[in-house]
């Protein structure tokens, strides 16, 4: 099963952090390049504990659907989601959030299994690996934008 770390350090409080990193409404900013929408469950505001979102979004030039619910909360340090119904035969999301001398450390742990066997295991090794990278990345960079400047009182309240 492929898995991926990724730590972001971010120059703003651990408590905004965690929550641009929630916000479904952020979500959608940093997805655009791929129609993402929320289309069922939480659409909007922040996602909390046992609530799932469906998201709809362009991957691979082909629509598909994908749930998550976040299986774990822990304010403000850490929560976790999980696909419940998707393209991948599954999937687990860890956020991590600590304090640092500067603001906040995000680390997150993306384990998945692709569908299809030996396919799947070849697509992850040829792109799949890669690509799911790059999308946390631009994730991380959308939420370190808001959060080092005045943009996150778009999408939280203090």
């Amino acid at each position: 099963m492929p898995k991926i770390e990724i730590r972001t350090e971010i120059n703003a409080k651990k408590e905004i952090v965690f929550d641009l990193s929630r916000s479904i409404d952020l979500h959608k900013i940093s997805t655009k390049h791929t129609n993402e929408e929320a289309i069922a469950g939480v659409t909007s505001g922040l996602i909390g504990l046992n609530e799932s979102v469906s998201w709809r979004a362009k991957h691979f030039g082909i629509y598909q659907i994908l749930t998550s619910k976040i299986t774990e909360f822990d304010y403000p340090v850490f929560f976790s989601d999980e696909m419940v119904n998707g393209a991948f035969k599954k999937f687990r999301h860890e956020h991590h959030f600590k304090n640092t001398i500067n603001g906040t450390l995000m680390i997150d742990y993306f384990d998945y299994q692709s569908p299809l066997g030996f396919l799947g295991k070849l697509a992850n090794s040829l792109f799949l690996k890669k690509y799911m990278t790059n999308l946390l990345e631009k994730r991380n960079s959308t939420i370190k934008e808001f959060a080092e400047s005045d943009k996150w009182k778009q999408i939280i309240q203090e």
